[in-house]
This record gives C-alpha cells, sequence and structure tokens, in this order.
C-alpha cells in the first residue's frame, strides 16, 4: 500500500504473527524514511536525490550481507538486511520504492493513466508483494491482486489528497482525464484554495477517478478470502477501509476539498465486523 498515507490502512497491527512483526516495521521504516527525505523539509532536490542515492547504496549493501558505512543508515538497513535474509525477501520490490520516491523529486505531473499506473507499480505495488513474501503467499494470481489492491489504495490516497498535492505543486489526475472532463490547473487552483465551490466537472472527473479505483479493489479484492488466518482478516478490512473511503468521497458530492474523507477508530470497528462476514462487502 502506499506509504505516504497510512492513517487509513493498519499496518504492522496486532493482527499480524508475532514473528512478521519485525520484519514488516524494517520494511516500514526504510519505506516511511525515504518518502520523507524526497518530501519533507526544504532541502534542494539535487540534495534530496543524492541522498536516495545513498539509500541506494545502502539497499544493495545490506542485500549483499555488507556493512553498511553510513552511521545515520547503518542501524535501518542493518535490520532490513535481517529481514531480507531472514526471510529471503526479494530486493526488486525495495528497489522500485526508491525509484518512485526518487521520481517524485522531480516529476509533478502525469500525462495518462499508463504514466500515472506505472508509478503506482513502483511506489505502492511493492508493498503488497513484499508481505505477500513475507506470508509465503507471493504466487503469480496472489501478485497480480495484490497490485490491484495496492494500486487502488494509491489512486484513492490520490483523490483525497487533490489539495494537499495541489500545495505541493503536485497533480496526480491524469493531464488525459482532466482535460476530457473539462477541468484544468486554474480550476483546481481555485477549488484547493477555498474559492470556489466544486461544479459539474470536477464532479464527473472525480466520479470517473473513484470508479477506476472501486474497479482495482474489486478485481483484488478475491486476495482477501484466499488469504488465511490473520493475514487474510487484516487484508479484508483494508479493502473495506478503501472502498468505504470511496463511499464517502461520493457521499461529499466530491467535494475532497471541504470535506476530505478519513477514518476513525469507529469506522475501523464497524468495519472489522464486516470483514468476519467478508463475503457481503461486494
Amino acid at each position: 500500500m502506499p506509504v505516504e498515507h497510512y492513517e487509513n490502512f493498519p499496518v504492522a497491527s496486532l493482527l499480524l504473527p508475532a514473528h512478521l512483526r519485525a520484519p514488516v516495521e524494517a520494511v516500514y521504516a526504510f519505506a516511511r524514511s525515504a518518502d520523507d527525505v524526497a518530501d519533507e523539509g526544504d532541502a534542494l532536490p539535487q540534495d534530496r536525490l543524492a541522498r536516495l542515492h545513498d539509500y541506494r547504496q545502502a539497499l544493495e549493501a545490506c542485500a549483499n550481507g555488507q556493512a553498511v558505512s553510513d552511521p545515520e543508515l547503518a542501524p535501518m538497513f542493518a535490520r532490513l538486511g535481517q529481514a531480507i535474509r531472514a526471510h529471503a525477501l526479494p530486493v526488486q520490490p525495495l528497489r522500485d520504492l526508491l525509484d518512485a520516491f526518487m521520481q517524485d523529486v522531480g516529476k509533478t505531473r502525469y500525462a495518462d493513466f499508463a504514466e500515472l499506473r506505472d508509478y503506482c507499480r513502483r511506489s505502492a505495488d511493492p508493498v503488497g508483494r513484499l508481505m505477500l513474501a513475507l506470508h509465503r503467499a507471493d504466487s503469480a494470481e496472489n501478485l497480480r491482486r495484490s497490485d490491484a489492491v495496492c494500486t487502488s489504495l494509491q489512486l484513492i490516497n490520490f483523490c483525497q489528497d487533490v489539495a494537499i498535492d495541489w500545495h505541493k505543486a503536485r497533480i496526480y489526475l491524469p493531464q488525459e482525464d482532466m482535460a476530457r472532463f473539462g477541468v484544468d490547473e486554474a480550476q483546481l487552483d481555485t477549488l484547493a484554495r477555498g474559492r470556489s465551490t466544486v461544479t459539474g466537472p470536477w464532479q464527473s472527473l472525480l466520479a470517473f477517478e473513484v470508479g477506476r479505483a472501486r474497479t482495482l479493489m474489486r478485481e483484488g479484492a478475491p486476495l482477501a478470502r484466499a488469504l488465511p488466518g490473520r493475514v487474510g482478516w487484516e487484508l479484508r478490512l483494508v479493502v473495506l477501509g478503501g472502498l468505504h473511503i470511496l463511499e464517502r468521497i461520493e457521499a461529499v458530492g466530491y467535494d475532497v476539498f471541504r470535506h476530505r474523507p478519513t477514518l476513525g477508530r469507529s469506522d475501523w470497528l464497524r468495519l472489522g465486523w464486516r470483514a468476519l462476514n467478508y463475503g457481503k462487502f461486494a
């Protein structure tokens, strides 16, 4: 799932088997830290890229059982390297995450969905793939469904956070879609700054994006039935949470500028009950 917005989705929770909490936390710490390098603070782009290059070198070192010389990075990558070796984790998804974070430093627009999907392949899908590897459940079909769920979660975040992304000078809605529905950057600016209210073109655009995210989520949802035990239950919770956010975006008339949908404790309690009766969610 996307590493930049975990507030809607449980990560490394108590539902995880005890022996998997440490590797999940190691992967999360790596992804969270690298994402902060790309996004947080006021460093210049070239400095961000240089630091992410340090992460890339450290990743390759720890994956090969070598010590990381950078004292700031060494403890984190020691834990990550231990997780890679102990659980035979694939390294490519970790490389893909770093590649996506480096892309975020300079790329702020996406021409079409194919381009955005490629970004999600590297920024979101790797997390699901790593979790499947940890659970020894990374069959080709499971990976395909996991990619659909993870990309859907990323698209949901993009829908939630249009205003937040705009204030970071980024747009994760495909330019092709915006043109199709008659929404330009000037309109987006007035909406994000609260200077106007949503109109038909915006509602049509976001309804289209919501529909795409829902289709992907339902495409991947059978994975939650295929996985046993606590991991299956938690994935059902994630799927239901994502679908519920989409319902809330629709319920506010697609005005995510004044009503950013989130899930609170009471929502998770209700969704937890629904996850026990998962066949009813669709």
